[in-house]
């Protein structure tokens, strides 16, 4: 193989696939990244068996070939070249990658090609195809009130369904449910279930950058694998075994109390009270006290022995009954980073039952958090 690159080019790419990498692996390989050429552009991929990437960049490509070498010690040296062409060759009879960079000349021992992993071959027809910006939205909604749990695996992902022309994606931990769902411009043509893991949603979400662009979604019959496909990148993740358990039935029907108040100083009363609360319960209480003649209000406050309190008032549109009620303010102040319109709703019953939070406007998505019980 001879191929020359930008270093620009070679360290973004390496940057694509750098998180696929195994640091810890009883095979070498994993440690590596595959640098291999294919059809006139230099494909880098890497993968820990469970998670696969692979990103394509511009290159000069004077002789095919293919070889695998350590991926940190090669960003690491890469970042180092100076902003040039950076000339990569292989010596097959050795397994060395020698790489030349202005007046840089480093030769790196790889493993052969042969003893990659084979990334699945994946029919680009098939599959849905859905704005990038909305996807994007979608998992940065969701997967953040996904489980870290491992003893929980299940919990460990995002249940998508798709049915007709709509795509949705659900995630909990037990104490919280984010569901957002997206039209599709094109209906599947049969409904699919699967559990994502969210680290896979969360690592496309770091990788597509195009604001503009589309992403190709597929679930190859009998692999227990989706693959997701940009322009320039590809990743390929195994799907969690198991039932997503039926968050849809600890869903309240109805909400007695309606609460409608501005996101952004919400989330401000929410981060102040943080402050407080983390070092002791992580409880942040809130007071709704409507008011006929006038704005109601939110009292946003929290208190531990070892820090002190914090309290915030809020003006809120409040429609029924007064409550006080609390929640773990992370949890709660997660939920609120994600809501993107001005005003947001938070309807509830009592201090006992689920909480909705929603944004005003906007039906596509929905947050179920649980309250915390106080003595």
């Amino acid at each position: 193989m001879r191929v020359s690159v930008s270093q620009q080019q070679l360290a973004q790419g390496l940057g694509v696939v750098s998180r696929a990498v195994s640091p810890r692996s009883t095979l070498p390989v994993l440690g590596n990244v595959l640098l291999a050429t294919d059809e006139g552009r230099l494909r880098l991929a890497a993968t820990n068996l469970e998670l696969g990437i692979s990103s394509w960049i511009g290159a000069q490509i004077q002789e095919d070939g293919s070889i695998t070498v350590p991926a940190r010690l090669l960003a690491d040296l890469v970042s180092t070249l100076p902003n040039d062409t950076v000339h990569l060759s292989v010596n097959m009879s050795t397994c060395t990658l020698t790489v030349r960079c202005g007046s840089s000349n480093t030769d790196i021992k790889g493993i052969d090609a042969q003893e990659f992993p084979p990334m699945p071959a994946t029919d680009m027809t098939e599959g849905v195809q859905i704005k990038l910006s909305e996807f994007k939205e979608m998992i940065q909604q969701v997967t953040f009130a996904a489980s870290s749990d491992e003893a929980r695996p299940m919990l460990q992902g995002a249940q998508t369904m798709l049915s007709g022309n709509e795509i949705s994606m659900a995630a909990t931990d037990g104490f919280r449910i984010s569901v957002r769902k997206v039209t599709l411009d094109d209906p599947v043509s049969k409904p699919q279930s699967m559990i994502i893991p969210a680290r896979a949603l969360n690592e496309l979400a770091r990788i597509a950058s195009d604001p503009d662009g589309v992403i190709r979604m597929i679930v190859p019959s009998g692999r227990g694998q989706v693959v997701f496909r940009l322009d320039s990148a590809e990743l390929v993740s195994q799907l969690i075994d198991g039932n997503f358990p039926d968050y849809k039935v600890i869903v309240p029907r109805s909400f007695k109390s309606h609460t409608i108040v501005s996101t952004a100083s919400f989330l401000k009363a929410c981060r102040q009270a943080e402050i407080i609360a983390r070092n002791g319960n992580n409880v942040v209480r809130l007071n709704l006290q409507p008011n006929a003649d006038r704005p109601g209000q939110v009292e946003v406050s929290a208190q531990t022995e070892e820090t002190g309190s914090n309290e915030t008032v809020i003006d809120a549109t409040i429609d029924g009954p007064g409550l006080a009620i609390a929640f773990n303010v992370r949890f709660l102040r997660e939920v609120l980073e994600v809501i993107k319109t001005p005003n947001l709703v938070l309807e509830t019953n009592d201090h006992k039952s689920p909480a909705r939070v929603q944004p005003v406007g906007d039906e596509s998505f929905l947050h179920i958090i649980m309250p915390m019980h106080l003595g």
